[in-house]
């Protein structure tokens, strides 16, 4: 499947698609999304079959406007509207209590839904010409690295979708944060864009980092956004002196760094990124891609500081390495 410009002409083919039970990917902020009928449940089991998800993995309901959210939310707290307020459109997904309307294939059988209006101009479009929700993880096979451009979902997904909207490179390029509202106590199930500090500023209220949460939420198992190649995380002082070993042994390696240090190693597969959180998202699976699609023994990753700008990194690196 050829990725196609968007034009109003593939927007109103990919909305007719939609309305027939068919796949469609097309671009996020965050990443790009393969997209079913959120109300079809026979749409959205093709999601699981072409991405080889697993059926209790619950997925995000993309809709247009944050007014929406009554359609699929049991009840909307004053919190969720004071978040959709500041962050929509934009990279957070919004967890709550979901009507009995939903179908139990969008939320992974529980009785929470996830909700975000995406702050991409071809997402929106598509989605108010479509005019209901749209179920959409990442337009990729299980686990594996997230797609950020329409090429990347042509490699791994094929002919397995109806249409494939090529709006260009991710701004963002990693996920959204997920935010759980369902039970009165706010708490991160995954990080992204929107960090824990803006949330509280917003909520004037504590916001709990849950890891153990009973919440199934996206990209909460313990490995994900994975190369093939086998990927290790390293220090910026250890880095150096596990190439020397691995070239040494005659292993094919390559290098993801952002440090002025790392990047004047003489390795032929070296790639630098940003060394600024919100320049390195971007280039992020992009980079592991390129790198993953050389066929290399091993790749290494710099290790990113531990600090909250480099959150939703090294969330993704530490699931996406061994």
């Amino acid at each position: 499947m050829n990725p196609k410009p968007v034009t109003e002409e593939s927007i109103r083919h990919a909305v007719e698609l939609l309305r027939q039970g068919q796949l469609v990917a097309f671009p996020t902020e965050t990443v790009y999304g393969l997209g079913a009928d959120a109300a079809n449940p026979d749409a959205v089991a093709k999601i699981f079959a072409a991405k080889g998800r697993p059926a209790d993995h619950p997925l995000i309901v993309h809709i247009a406007s944050a007014a929406q959210m009554h359609d699929w939310a049991e009840a909307v707290p004053e919190a969720a509207l004071r978040l959709a307020e500041h962050f929509w459109p934009g990279p957070l997904t919004i967890i709550l209590n979901k009507k009995s309307t939903v179908p139990a294939s969008v939320t992974g059988g529980q009785d929470t839904v996830g909700l975000r209006v995406p702050a991409n101009p071809v997402a929106l479009q598509l989605l108010s010409a479509f005019g209901g929700g749209i179920a959409a993880p990442s337009a990729n096979r299980f686990g594996h690295i997230s797609p950020t451009q329409a090429e990347h979902v042509a490699e791994e997904l094929g002919d397995s979708v109806g249409c494939i909207l090529d709006g260009g490179a991710c701004s963002v390029g990693v996920e959204s944060t997920i935010i759980d509202l369902s039970d009165g106590v706010p708490a991160i199930l995954r990080p992204g864009r929107i960090t824990r500090s803006q949330l509280k500023a917003v909520l004037q209220t504590d916001v709990r980092l849950s890891t153990q949460s009973k919440i199934r939420a996206p990209g909460m198992l313990a490995v994900h956004y994975a190369p093939n190649t086998m990927a290790l995380l390293c220090p910026a002082d250890t880095l150096i002196t596990m190439t020397d070993d691995l070239c040494a042994q005659g292993n094919h390696i390559g290098i993801l760094a952002f440090s002025t240090e790392i990047a004047e190693i003489p390795c032929l597969h070296l790639l630098r990124l940003p060394a600024d959180a919100e320049l390195y998202e971007p280039a992020l699976y992009s980079s592991l891609r390129a790198l993953d699609n050389l066929q290399l023994d091993t790749i290494l990753i710099e290790q990113p500081p531990d600090n909250e700008a480099w959150a939703a990194v090294n969330d993704r690196l530490n699931k996406a390495t061994v």
